[in-house]
């Protein structure tokens, strides 16, 4: 590549990153995108995609071993570990390489490095500086900078993943074997997600939060729903925990837990961390600018912009949600501002967030608590899934669809959602709050029929008195 002057330069190839470039060539804009690992970030190659190819496989198992209530009969089922994974693999090199080939397509030019700020030069250009395997390889100048680097799973101290005994996410998404007993540390996203695969599995495991209750950034009602069925499918679950020392012998970690003032130990095969991420701003050339980090996270206007004129900052080195599709968005947001486009800024209210655990978990807006704390005066409908046609045709019947609006104007300001398929149908609320649509809309809209779907449509009906099915 001979050009090295762009419209545009962005630090990072995952969802935030790639997205943005591709924007920016769809606008005529000239564009380099610098990735260091590969394309597709940490999302495409070990987070969201390849969890979920894991999660599939558990699915498969959780059927196979459930189909003589269907009326089938089957032999000895068995899997093998290693080809489940090396599919998960795969899934993710096809769709990495799907990525290459899209900013290939839209002419973006791809820098294979580190990149970082390196100061300005005349005509008041940003250089980056590209490096390889800590070599200087060459200097990109532009009018504008997109730093989309990330984040990486946090650690704490003295249960830092060693990818032996104590794993990261990493390590987790690519066991040689299945770990007879398995010990999870967080209940978020991240943690039951992977309590669900292990368990659906056969591993023996036990999760552990701090917080009062599992999954604390959603709904109290939802996570209460959550813990009881994993606590059904054979999850132990541990919550309020203060953790103590961790010691590891040949083949097994104890870890030392205080719950409820009582002390136990408990050993394990392997333990998992997740515990949360923090965000990617180190060696990006931070140090000298006016860019200001908070807890590890850059901090940015309602446009992406930094304290740094031409700097902007997006996806979980922005901070939270840390979700893939927010980063596009704001990708999106980013690049249309800066080539002058009217933009509407990001209301994170209105992003949904998804989790593929068993039973799945969807929400979007205010939980009913924060509703009420925030000072509206609400209107609760809930409808449980038992009384769904299609989930009791499926054998799915476990789950609730819960939405809160404002008493006053009608308004959605949540919806939660526990039971098969929520993270496919959450969308329908996400287009409710982003349209502004009230009660009497939804109420209006027919849905169709035999589908989980009526669900949300039977919790609007109840939230107005007028719920058909139960």
């Amino acid at each position: 590549m001979n050009q090295t002057e762009f419209d545009i330069v962005v630090l990072g190839g995952g969802p935030g990153g790639y997205v943005a470039a591709l924007r920016a060539a769809q606008l005529g804009l000239s564009v380099a995108l610098v990735e260091a690992k590969h394309l597709g970030g940490i999302c495409l190659n070990w987070g969201c995609v390849p969890t979920k190819a894991l999660l599939r496989a558990a699915e498969i198992n959780h059927l196979l071993h459930d189909v003589q209530e269907y009326g089938f009969n089957v032999g000895d089922i068995r899997f093998d570990i290693q080809k489940i994974v090396a599919r998960s693999r795969a899934v993710s090199k096809q769709l990495s390489m799907g990525v290459s080939h899209l900013l290939k397509k839209a002419k973006v030019s791809v820098f294979e490095g580190v990149g970082k700020l390196n100061g300005k030069e005349a005509g008041n250009k940003w250089k980056v500086l590209v490096s390889q395997e800590g070599k200087n390889s060459l200097t990109l100048t532009t009018q504008h900078v997109i730093l989309a680097t990330g984040a990486r799973a946090r650690s704490l101290p003295g249960l830092e993943p060693d990818g032996v005994l104590v794993w990261s996410y990493k390590e987790a998404l690519i066991p040689e074997k299945l770990p007879q007993k398995l010990l999870i540390i967080g209940s978020g996203a991240i943690g039951t997600e992977f309590a669900s695969f292990y368990r659906a599995m056969g591993s023996d495991v036990t999760m552990l939060e701090a917080a009062p209750r599992i999954l604390p950034a959603e709904d109290e009602e939802i996570s209460a729903i959550a813990q009881k069925e994993f606590e059904k499918q054979g999850i132990r679950i541990l919550t309020g925990v203060k953790l103590g020392a961790l010691k590891k012998a040949k083949d097994s970690v104890t870890l030392q837990v205080d719950v409820a003032g009582k002390s136990e130990n408990i050993t394990t095969d392997i333990v998992i961390s997740a515990v949360g991420i923090v965000g990617n701003v180190e060696n990006i050339g931070l140090e000298g600018t006016k860019i200001r980090v908070n807890r590890n996270h850059v901090l940015i206007d309602a446009h992406c912009r930094t304290d740094e004129a031409g700097v902007y900052a997006i996806g979980d080195l922005a901070g939270p949600p840390w979700l893939a599709h927010k980063a596009s968005h704001e990708a999106v947001l980013c690049v249309e501002a800066i080539a002058g486009k009217e933009v509407h800024p990001l209301n994170v209210t209105k992003i949904p967030g998804c989790t593929y655990c068993k039973p799945q978990i969807a929400s979007v807006g205010y939980t009913e608590a924060r509703a009420k704390e925030v000072g509206y005066d609400i209107r609760v409908g809930k409808f449980p899934l038992l009384a769904n046609g299609k989930a009791v045709v499926m054998g799915e019947t476990t789950g609730l669809v819960k939405v809160i609006f404002d008493r006053q104007t009608g308004e959605l300001l949540g919806a939660h959602m526990i039971g098969a398929d929520v993270t496919e149908m959450i969308q329908g609320y996400v287009i409710a709050r982003t349209g502004e649509l009230t009660e009497a809309e939804l109420i209006e809209t027919i849905f169709p029929h035999p589908t989980i779907s009526e669900s949300m449509h039977e919790a609007v009906l109840a939230a107005y008195g007028g719920a058909l099915h139960f």
